[in-house]
């Protein structure tokens, strides 16, 4: 007896979830996963970055109004006390000149000091907060710090674009012989920042209307200022003079607002509480240049309480990019774009190649093991040629997994010998031109004797894999 086979009811697709299953944009998803709110920025229709975030919100960042309780003397420390009795850490080896709200600074610290500080670190477990006193503020192009007064460029920029970065600001005065002008005028000039221009309406203006907005009112412009570093980053070599010029005159009269307020609070006070936790992903993940007028890729999300936050950070960090609210109770948006086998693709031990040859990665307590292997890759006539290739590939593929697992610390690769010493040279040059692109430093070391490629990478979160299984993924994916 035949049984007959009921037809499967058709699903229609929305053109919204069309939209979002094209693989030729790439999109940047907040979403949760097992009960943890999570970001994964998918291009290409691959996973190229992933996030979960704490359960208990990062504090790192914040700025308090802090008293020293007790010193240290025989660690080189002190303890201070900060909102909520809460005593935290901080190290007088990074202490250069600190912001004292109770007295003039005379060179040293005593009990009950009362000093502007910022967290550094959580607390974990019996480990205090850490503090310092070189109270950091930044955007897209620039960082500000209580420092010597020095301006830094990133070492991602060129040569050549440094000078022209270093011209151009001194032109502005906003430096001076290499370093940041400390004249509270020049850091606030908004009016004489641009030349003026004509509007629709016919009005002259300079183009940073609304940044006054930032400072308190009837701010005098005379008050002293600690010294004040300055750090130009790697997004300031993407803009055009008059956004490099609103970008660093709006994080001026942030950082100064928050430096004269701190005069007016009383001790304990919180400043400035610590960023969203989304924000780090902007830092950290390798998302398309986002600096151009036409939106390259996409943010999803399916929390409506985080679209408004998303939508302010974007227009204030100047972020070109299309803002989607995802909703639909029948397909969620992780089952949508297969978050969990994605994840657990991201996370396993053997990483195949397009030529047939596989990386082979093994975290271990001190350092993570990479070893590459020809696999099913058929060697031609010259086999040193066939292991170049498969290196060089196995190399593209390496800068790729170290952002997607967040490896960090000492990473060492076995790459397939080859004897050509100019093999060797080719394959680090390329590798070491990969690992510029990477958002956190990392750094090509060399190649020992025996043709192990040492790579070290800065520590900023929790490896991926610590990550998912903290969410409830399996214990080995």
């Amino acid at each position: 007896m035949s049984r007959q086979i009921q037809q499967k009811t058709s699903v229609s697709i929305t053109e919204e979830e069309r939209q979002l299953r094209k693989p030729d944009m790439g999109r940047l998803l907040f979403t949760v996963y097992r009960g943890r709110r999570c970001a994964l920025y998918i291009q290409n229709n691959r996973l190229t970055a992933a996030s979960f975030f704490p359960e208990a919100p990062s504090r790192i960042g914040a700025v308090y109004i802090g008293k020293v309780k007790n010193m240290a003397k025989n660690i080189d420390a002190c303890f201070v006390e900060i909102a909520g009795g809460e005593i935290c850490f901080l190290s007088l080896k990074d202490v250069f000149i600190p912001y004292l709200l109770n007295r003039d600074y005379n060179g040293r610290l005593v009990e009950g000091d009362e000093i502007l500080v910022q967290v550094v670190k959580d607390s974990h477990n019996t480990k205090k907060a850490s503090v310092s006193t070189q109270i950091s503020l930044a955007n897209a192009c620039f960082s500000l710090s209580l420092d010597n007064r020095k301006a830094g460029f990133s070492s991602k920029l060129s040569k050549e674009k440094k000078q022209e970065l270093k011209e151009f600001l001194t032109k502005r005065s906003i430096l001076q012989n290499g370093y940041l002008n400390q004249d509270i005028g020049s850091l606030l000039d908004f009016s004489f920042a641009m030349p003026e221009h004509e509007t629709s309406a016919g009005r002259r203006t300079s183009g940073l209307e609304g940044l006054e907005d930032i400072l308190p009112k009837n701010m005098p412009k005379g008050i002293k200022l600690p010294p004040i570093g300055c750090v130009v980053r790697t997004r300031a070599g993407e803009e055009s003079e008059s956004e490099l010029l609103r970008h660093f005159f709006s994080i001026a009269a942030q950082y100064i607002r928050l430096l004269y307020t701190a005069k007016y609070r009383s001790c304990f006070s919180c400043l400035k509480e610590a960023p969203a936790d989304f924000e780090a992903v902007f830092g950290q993940f390798p998302l398309e240049s986002c600096s151009s007028a036409e939106p390259g890729w996409e943010i999803v999300t399916d929390q409506q309480a985080l679209r408004e936050p998303l939508e302010t950070y974007c227009k204030e960090h100047g972020i070109h990019a299309n803002i989607r609210l995802y909703q639909d109770d029948m397909l969620s948006l992780s089952v949508l774009y297969s978050v969990e086998s994605r994840l657990e693709t991201a996370l396993a031990s053997r990483v195949w190649l397009k030529s047939g040859g596989y990386l082979v990665i093994e975290p271990t307590e001190a350092m993570t093991v990479i070893d590459v292997n020809t696999g099913k890759y058929e060697a031609g006539k010259d086999p040193q040629e066939t292991y170049l290739k498969i290196n060089l590939e196995a190399a593209e593929e390496i800068a790729i997994q170290l952002r997607l697992r967040n490896l960090s610390g000492i990473i060492v690769v076995d790459f397939i010998n080859m004897r050509s010493a100019a093999s060797n040279k080719e394959l680090l040059n390329h590798l070491k031109e990969l690992v510029v692109k990477d958002k956190v430093l990392t750094n090509v070391v060399d190649m020992t004797p025996l043709g192990l490629v040492e790579i070290t990478r800065k520590k900023i979160n929790k490896p991926l894999r610590e990550q998912f299984q903290m969410s409830g993924g399996a214990n080995q994916c």
